[in-house]
């Protein structure tokens, strides 16, 4: 059934994940933590909207069991289950601008994607079919968030580089026991590691040469010997009105160890298996679905720049000029293709082996290798908007000081006072030149991996025969 945001908390809190942050192994309820309330009110609130009548019928589903539980867990299986999913993806994001690149429905549908072609897993152990059902159908039974990691740390990323047990530093299973396999070494990179109820850990590929980097499994985010390190916070304060950004929607990312951690074997649902280790994320369509979610968060950030940008336009009084109403037209064309994208992926959509109606990847892909490339001109486009007025910014504390007729007088908006003009203007600072706003931008460029190899691989999974054929019949 699901939850609402003061029961997720209190369940984050009661698990005492191992989190070290700044040196130190955090104690105390990590709710409070400077680093980290921020970004746990706002993931309670989308649990509170599921809680209310008013978006119930949106933001959930009656699973086959008659259980309520989060829409994120739906299989799709028509045209309007697809455009219910992206309608709830789309409310959840506009609560954060389209900021949370790890909102729970991100991994939430990948668990859906997986438990979903159960049947694969099970190929060649029934036992590993049951095990990733059954974690689907708890997460959805629990409503209950992910982390996730599929990236090992990057030491030498020459192709000729092989690890050896003497300086293990990629996770690898040590040592089989009859209670489970144990895990020992690093994976990069979790986003949020620390603050969900479990990790799903899957293939991170390029070792699959040796059998002890080929498995898959979902364990709590306290398990023994789990530990996440976090990097330096990018909440600079609590205040909404200096930070609008950064102290609500801050996703900490860490680097995830397992310290021989013993995983469970009802915990694995994929194990020294190349063939499905190979092939799961397109079988089981799991990359698909992923950027199906993530399309939707893209519009909604970009409907969030184009926003943005039109209320600094008149604050300043700028729209009269060529030259700005062609930067907004460039967020416009960029809102406009990827609306046009997923439309096509949703009409397009095809069912799969599991019954899933899947989104045309086609659509997806393009979308994944455009908006990385685009996003960085995004943020450059409100710098370039917004000129000095990011530069001299006061704090809410210069407001509430003697000095503050000063402000009002020489900060004033063409159409506003001067504290609404510095509270939109530190909006846009927080966007694109914060610690926040510039992890943003490269969260951005790199969020579904090496922008070569994805383009590399638009390029050989393109079908490209039809407009060949089209060329040497032109010709002849």
């Amino acid at each position: 059934m699901t939850i609402s945001g003061s029961d997720y908390i209190k369940r984050i809190d009661a698990l005492n994940n191992e989190i070290w942050f700044n040196g130190n192994k955090i104690t105390g309820n990590i709710s409070e933590h400077p680093a980290f309330k921020g970004i746990l009110k706002s993931k309670a609130r989308l649990f509170d909207l599921q809680q209310n009548n008013d978006y119930k019928e949106l933001l959930t589903f009656k699973s086959s069991k008659n259980i309520e539980a989060g829409f994120s867990f739906q299989q799709p299986t028509t045209l309007e289950d697809l455009k219910k999913r992206r309608l709830a993806t789309s409310f959840w994001s506009r609560t954060n601008a389209g900021l949370l690149g790890r909102s729970p429905d991100y991994v939430n549908t990948g668990m859906m994607a997986l438990g979903t072609a159960h049947e694969l897993f099970g190929k060649h152990n029934p036992k590993f079919g049951s095990n990733i059902l059954r974690i689907y159908e708890k997460a959805m039974q629990q409503d209950l968030t992910f982390t996730h990691t599929f990236i090992n740390p990057q030491v030498n990323r020459s192709t000729s580089y092989l690890e050896d047990d003497s300086n293990i530093i990629a996770a690898k299973v040590v040592k089989e026991t009859k209670d489970g396999i144990v895990i020992k070494g690093a994976r990069l990179l979790s986003t949020q590691g620390g603050i969900t109820d479990e990790i799903l850990v899957i293939p991170a590929g390029g070792n699959f040469i040796d059998e002890s980097y080929i498995y898959a499994f979902s364990i709590p985010s306290n398990t023994p010997g789990l530990k996440f390190l976090c990097r330096e916070s990018f909440v600079l304060s609590d205040s909404s009105f200096d930070y609008p950004l950064g102290s609500r929607f801050e996703e900490m990312d860490t680097i995830v160890v397992f310290d021989e951690v013993i995983v469970p074997w009802e915990n694995v649902f994929l194990y020294k298996d190349y063939n499905i280790a190979f092939s799961m994320f397109q079988d089981t369509n799991f990359n698909t679905l992923l950027l199906y979610q993530a399309l939707t968060r893209m519009i909604v950030k970009t409907e969030f720049i184009l926003g943005l940008a039109e209320n600094l336009i008149d604050a300043i009084n700028i729209g009269e000029y060529q030259h700005v109403k062609d930067k907004v037209s460039e967020i416009i064309v960029t809102l406009e293709i990827l609306k046009g994208l997923q439309l096509s992926a949703e009409i397009q959509a095809k069912e799969n082996n599991w019954g899933t109606l899947v989104p045309d990847a086609k659509p997806l892909n393009t979308a994944i290798y455009y908006y990385p490339r685009i996003y960085p001109r995004l943020v450059e486009i409100i710098q370039l908007l917004s000129g000095s007025s990011l530069i001299t910014l006061p704090t809410d504390k210069d407001f509430q000081s003697p000095v503050r007729n000063y402000i009002d007088q020489y900060l004033q908006g063409a159409n506003s006072t001067a504290e609404d003009k510095v509270k939109l203007f530190r909006l846009a600072w927080d966007l694109c030149m914060s610690p926040f706003g510039t992890r943003q931008t490269h969260f951005e460029r790199f969020f579904f991996g090496d922008p070569v190899k994805l383009s590399m691989g638009l390029y050989n999974g393109y079908d490209k025969n039809q407009y060949i054929d089209y060329i040497k019949e032109f010709l002849s």
